[in-house]
């Protein structure tokens, strides 16, 4: 199954908690914001999502 996973970067406070909690590395900080930047990886387990304070984060399948 394949995910399409964005980041609102207007709503991202650069805190990194999704790059910390995801299990296949799906996010890198670039310009003190997150990037999914290996989107494709994603498992759709959303632990990115539960762990963004500010909502920044969605995943919806493919």
């Amino acid at each position: 199954m394949a995910y399409n996973v964005q980041v609102d970067v207007d709503k991202c406070n650069g805190d990194g908690e999704c790059v910390d909690m995801c299990p296949v590395s799906v996010y890198e900080m670039q310009s003190g914001k997150s990037s999914p930047v290996n989107a494709g990886d994603c498992l759709g387990c959303e632990s990115c999502v539960e762990a963004c304070p500010t909502g920044a984060i969605t995943i919806e399948e493919a």
